[in-house]
Parts: C-alpha cells; sequence; structure tokens
C-alpha cells in the first residue's frame, strides 16, 4: 500500500503554494455553490489535482475521481484522497481494461458535472454510457487535445451537453501549456536521463503554446533548437522566434533529442526512425502516446530493454534509439507534472468552471463554450494579488477615447 501520509505531505506543499485557489475555497466554503453536486473527474491524479478536489469539497460537492492516462497517478497521494474519503479510483500502472473500468466507475457515480483531461471520460458518456449523460447538467475539459476531440463531436452534432474549454481561458494557455509544459518537459526528461542539453540538437515536433514553451527551454538550455511543422503560420512564426524550421524527415537525420507536442498520430515513425543517428533520444509532451509509432519502433529494434529507469534502449543492430516514459506524457511519467503555481491558475479556472456551469444549469446549449472572460480576468487580478503585483486603470478620460469613435482626431 502507497504511504498516504507522504501524498498527505505532497498534497500540503502544494496547499501552501496554490495561493489563487486558496482564495477561491474560501470564497467556496462560505457561499457552498456545489451543495448537493456531484463532480465525476479524470485528471492526472497528483498533488495539485488534490487541491482541486479539496476546493470542490469545500463547496460542498462530492468527488469521484481516476486517472486520465495509466502512468501519471501518484499512488501516495490517491491513497490520501481516499482516506479522506474520496471516492478515488486511480492507481499507477493500469492496464488498458483497468483504465476503462475506472472511467466507468467514475460514471457509476452519477456525476452532475465533469472534469476531463483528454476527453476520455467524456467520450465514454457518449460512446458507451449514454444513459448517464442525460444526468450531466455540464463539463470542462483542460486539454487542447481534449478540447479538439470534443469541438469534433459538437460539429456531427452528437454532443449531449455543454462543454467549456478551460484549455481556451487566457490564464491557462498562455501559462499552463507555454511555461508548465516548457519546464516540466524538460523536468521529466533530464530526471529520466540526467543528460546536458547545451550543446544538443533539440527537435521539437509542433509550435503550439506547448511547443513554443519546449523551444523556449531548450534554446534556454543552451541547445540548438529545429522547429518541425505543417501549420505555415506556425512556421514562420518560430522561424521569427529564431529557431530553425524544416521538415522531420530533414530533422531525424540530425536531432539528438526530439519532443513531440502536437496532438496528432504518428509524427515520428519508422521512416524517421531510420534516418536517425545513433543514441538519439525520444519524448513525447502530446496527451496520448500516438505520437511517437512504438509500434513500428518495435518491429525494427532486434533487441528492447529498460536501461534506466522511463528510459528502453532499442537496438535496431546499427544504432541504439531510446524512448522514455513509453511514449506517454513524459513530464507527468518521469516527473511531477506542471509546476505547481501554474496549476494554480488552471485548477483555478476548472473551480469556477464548474460553478458556472452549476449556475447556469438548463441556460446553455449542448456545444463548446470558451471560459467566460470576466471568470478568465478575475483569476489574473487573484494572481496579481498573491504575487503583490500592482497595475495602472484607465482614467475616466482614457475609457472614453478608446470607446468613443468621434475621438479619433
Amino acid at each position: 500500500m502507497a504511504d498516504y501520509l507522504e501524498g498527505m505531505r505532497k498534497i500540503e506543499w502544494a496547499e501552501e503554494r496554490m495561493k489563487v485557489l486558496s482564495r477561491i475555497r474560501k470564497i467556496f466554503e462560505e457561499e457552498r455553490p456545489l451543495e448537493g453536486i456531484k463532480v465525476g473527474m479524470a485528471l492526472h491524479v497528483e498533488a495539485k489535482t488534490a487541491v482541486l478536489v479539496k476546493t470542490l469539497i469545500a463547496g460542498g460537492a462530492e468527488v469521484a475521481i481516476t486517472g486520465c492516462n495509466p502512468l501519471t497517478t501518484q499512488d501516495d497521494v490517491a491513497e490520501a484522497l481516499r482516506k479522506e474519503g474520496v471516492k478515488c479510483f486511480a492507481k499507477r500502472g493500469m492496464t488498458r481494461e483497468e483504465y476503462y473500468n475506472a472511467l466507468n466507475r467514475v460514471i457509476d457515480e452519477e456525476p452532475d458535472v465533469i472534469i476531463d483531461d483528454g476527453a476520455d471520460l467524456i467520450f465514454l458518456l457518449h460512446k458507451e454510457r449514454s444513459e448517464a449523460a442525460g444526468k450531466v447538467i455540464g463539463a470542462s475539459e483542460e486539454t487542447t487535445t481534449g478540447v479538439k476531440r470534443i469541438k469534433s463531436m459538437e460539429r456531427e452534432g452528437i454532443l449531449k451537453f455543454p462543454v467549456i474549454a478551460v484549455n481556451d481561458a487566457y490564464t491557462k494557455y498562455l501559462f499552463d501549456n507555454r511555461y508548465g509544459t516548457g519546464q516540466s518537459t524538460w523536468d521529466g526528461i533530464l530526471r529520466a536521463t540526467n543528460i546536458l542539453v547545451a550543446g544538443k540538437t533539440v527537435v521539437v515536433a509542433g509550435y503550439g503554446w506547448c511547443g513554443r514553451g519546449i523551444a523556449l527551454r531548450a534554446k534556454g538550455l543552451g541547445a540548438r533548437v529545429i522547429v518541425t511543422e505543417v501549420d505555415e503560420i506556425r512556421a514562420l512564426e518560430a522561424l521569427m522566434d529564431g529557431f530553425e524550421v524544416m521538415p522531420m524527415s530533414e530533422a531525424a537525420k540530425i536531432g539528438d533529442i526530439f519532443i513531440t507536442a502536437t496532438g496528432n498520430i504518428d509524427v515520428i515513425r519508422r521512416e524517421h526512425f531510420l534516418l536517425m543517428k545513433n543514441g538519439a533520444i525520444l519524448a513525447n509532451a502530446g496527451h496520448f502516446n500516438v505520437e511517437i509509432n512504438i509500434e513500428e519502433l518495435e518491429e525494427l529494434a532486434k533487441n528492447v530493454r529498460e536501461v534506466r529507469r522511463y528510459v528502453k534502449e532499442y537496438d535496431l543492430g546499427n544504432k541504439k534509439l531510446y524512448l522514455l516514459a513509453e511514449g506517454r506524457l513524459v513530464n507527468l511519467v518521469a516527473g511531477d507534472g506542471h509546476p505547481i503555481e501554474v496549476m494554480d491558475m488552471s485548477f483555478s479556472n476548472q473551480a469556477l468552471a464548474v460553478r458556472y456551469l452549476v449556475e447556469n444549469r438548463g441556460k446553455l446549449v449542448n456545444r463548446v463554450y470558451r471560459m467566460p472572460e470576466d471568470l478568465d480576468r478575475f483569476v489574473a487580478k487573484l494572481k496579481l494579488e498573491v504575487e503583490g503585483v500592482k497595475i495602472d486603470e484607465l482614467t475616466e478620460k482614457q475609457r472614453r477615447y478608446i470607446e468613443d469613435w468621434r475621438m479619433g482626431t
């Protein structure tokens, strides 16, 4: 059994540094906006998530939670939640069957609101558990990948309840995706490998907000950075940010470390493995373990062995390639995920999104909504306050000037 006391210590450490969410918890304790509401969650079960769980409970909610990735649960934190009376069905290293059984157990609790990360829980409610979807007031989604999946469901006209795209909040993606993924991806890679980054060639696949953060941190660590993209505008942005841009077929020949962050499938595949040089390291920072084609890598390998924790060596005969974290999220499998202060803002948005869904029950249609701007700005305001930062305010004259077209000359 995992040491739940260690889990409690991790949660306490996170709580003390999640000052925005602590402010929201106080509001929830006073107002109890979630009284009688059941919340079903599929998130990475670690200390920062536990602080969100405690905040929802403080608002009156009952919570059932499981993991959103088979390898990212911290068992000591999961055990600590269970000791606190939370229905937690997550454990680290679940098989595919165990993973979906756990998602079904969350649905069995008949949740009113869903908090998802990657949309597996939402997808399951639509595909196999539609009888339970009718009770759901609404959901919130944490990731770019998940939002894309849900918008696809909306376009097909099959979405059964409204969803708040928390990922699209400014105080989420501008910070979580860029600074959080940027730092935590390298934290996971360095913990797994203990290598020096300076002087190496790093290939970042995808220049969305996550890719931007990873590339920026690689540059700061002294690496030569190459970006691969399929989007013309993002490729141009990467070029003007000072990075080299080329197809993966060219980058594969010269890269030392490859990091995928696209949300798509087969970004690195057989043809690229064959071009890579001996010792190349492969890591994924996208939600699912599909960006690096592991099946094709295994087919090419004459021998596979684990050489360090979270590092597998694939011997292709003429060279060896190294895959980190089984191709899953390297920052959460080999590390602790995003920094606490970043998730403080992301999970503050989640808590406020749940309250918004409850307060607007029956008023929202079945589509994907952006996080309400006033709530997004409220999180930013609280973050500045806890950081002790003050900003200017518009004077009445300035406000009239920017609002009145007649005052432009």
